[in-house]
């Protein structure tokens, strides 16, 4: 079926809107939000059919893999490393999830991956590159 595996690939941090507004908003300590401006995130998503490997790599080394089936109830970690259960849907191609404390979607739109976190009605997006 057509676009089975359209989130496989590497995708390299290009820019983003209203970072500062909300990571403010879901309470992300300072030094994380300093961590994570402008950074170049590289994120590495493997699809096989419903089965999700998402992974994101910080400079410096560190990273963050969250693994998933969409429809199950799933282990997974925010970015500021807080851990949570969570299922992901899948909506017209878009990934969703509901967060701890925001509602976050996925969905690759003209060969980029562009994610976007709703808090209290800040909308934070998130667009990056493919590279691989």
């Amino acid at each position: 079926p057509k676009g089975t595996m359209a989130f496989t690939g590497k995708y390299e941090f290009e820019g983003d809107e209203n970072y500062d507004a909300f990571v403010q908003k879901i309470g992300l300590p300072s030094d994380k939000v300093e961590m994570g401006r402008n950074c170049k995130i590289v994120t590495e998503v493997v699809q096989n059919g419903n089965d999700f490997t998402w992974t994101q790599h910080f400079p410096g080394g560190h990273s963050t893999t969250n693994s998933f089936t969409v429809g199950k109830e799933a282990d997974m970690e925010t970015m500021g490393g807080r851990k949570f259960k969570a299922t992901v849907k899948m909506e017209d191609g878009k990934l969703i999830a509901d967060f701890p404390n925001y509602l976050h979607t996925s969905e690759i739109c003209g060969g980029k991956l562009v994610e976007i976190s709703t808090c209290s009605g800040v909308v934070y997006k998130r667009t990056s590159k493919k590279i691989a």
